[in-house]
């Protein structure tokens, strides 16, 4: 950010240095008032009077007016400003004060970021993308690393870590050899034969999927695009492999003959529900034909499903484990998947997954 690109207000005020102190100092002495000291140092005659009041001590010294009378004092008590004691009050004021607050008096960047984390359920890192991108202008900026540092000292009203998706939730995880096969699918397609381009995300159309649970029967059918990272999320009424290649059928009615160009490729993992591998990859409309091609990952290794398994993350935002999916509506359901789409994401360039999507 260069001197002619920033968003900083001049400053129309600062306090008095030490140097100036000492010319108050010497002025008093000299017999000046506040008003000649107000002028020569071109500051208010109020900031004079001030200072002269914080920065005075009180001197002790012999009487000149020397009696026998008793009640004439030997030594007379005066107030006398002092350099040194001035920069000491305004040094150990400052020490006290502590930082301020980069936000500062922005109140209303601090109610858009309150909104967008606590209600929208925004990442910081995405709530100050969605102001880069909807083009609004505040009068302080803030890096992400600031705002996880202000929502952690307690700094916002209404925002605390517990407003945040994952913050100090992570659990360490315990590894485990992984089995090259599943033993409960023989017969499906492992994912080390899917072509090259696939894992390079080099093309457009394929997609991971996963089931999301909840303490009822019914469930949740996720697929995530592996380059853009576009949703689809699915209402199934429960986990069975039938309802799984139902929700397939339907998508393909609804998609017609584009489906095996939007669709060119599933990978799953080896769950009881997606090892109807024949009726996943055989069309509804056109019998005898493919529609697409499923692909299992590895036993316990949900890292092959990467995209897949942060969409289940997201999706947790909104629907916490234990709740019954059955009891959220088709509406609902839509207005998550709407949400995700929308979502900005430093992967994509802080685009949304529907943005790539679109010019992919």
């Amino acid at each position: 950010m260069n001197p002619n690109h920033h968003n900083t207000r001049r400053r129309t005020w600062k306090q008095l240095n030490e140097i100036e102190r000492y010319k108050i100092e010497t002025l008093l002495k000299a017999g000046h008032g506040t008003g000649y000291i107000s002028k020569f140092l071109s500051r208010d005659r109020r900031t004079i009077q001030r200072e002269i009041k914080r920065g005075s001590v009180i001197q002790r010294r012999e009487n000149p007016y020397v009696s026998r009378d008793p009640l004439v004092p030997e030594y007379l008590d005066e107030a006398v400003y002092l350099a040194d004691a001035g920069q000491r009050v305004s040094e150990e004021r400052a020490s006290n004060k502590g930082r301020g607050l980069k936000i500062g008096h922005d109140h209303e960047l601090a109610r858009y970021l309150e909104h967008k984390i606590g209600e929208e359920k925004y990442s910081p890192d995405a709530a100050l993308a969605a102001i880069e991108s909807s083009g609004k202008v505040f009068a302080v900026r803030l890096c992400t690393k600031t705002v996880y540092n202000m929502i952690a000292r307690g700094d916002f009203l209404n925002l605390t870590n517990a407003c945040l998706p994952e913050k100090g939730r992570r659990k360490s995880r315990k590894h485990r050899k992984v089995r090259k096969v599943a033993l409960n699918n023989l017969k499906g397609r492992s994912i080390e034969e899917r072509p090259a381009a696939v894992d390079a995300r080099e093309e457009l159309g394929h997609w991971e999927m996963d089931l999301v649970v909840g303490s009822g029967r019914a469930s949740l059918l996720v697929m995530t695009e592996r380059v853009s990272r576009n949703e689809l999320l699915i209402k199934l009424p429960d986990k069975r492999q039938e309802s799984v290649v139902q929700a397939l059928d339907r998508l393909e009615r609804r998609t017609g003959k584009r489906f095996p160009e939007l669709f060119k490729s599933l990978t799953m993992d080896n769950g009881s529900e997606f090892l109807d591998c024949k009726g996943m990859e055989a069309s509804c409309l056109r019998p005898g034909t493919q529609r697409t091609i499923c692909y299992y990952a590895h036993p316990y290794s949900a890292w092959e499903r990467g995209s897949n398994e942060n969409a289940n993350k997201l999706i947790r935002r909104f629907i916490p484990k234990g709740t019954d999916i059955g009891k959220l509506s088709n509406q609902a359901i839509k207005r998550i998947e709407h949400w995700m789409n929308n979502y900005p994401r430093r992967l994509l360039g802080y685009r949304t997954a529907k943005q790539a999507y679109q010019a992919a």
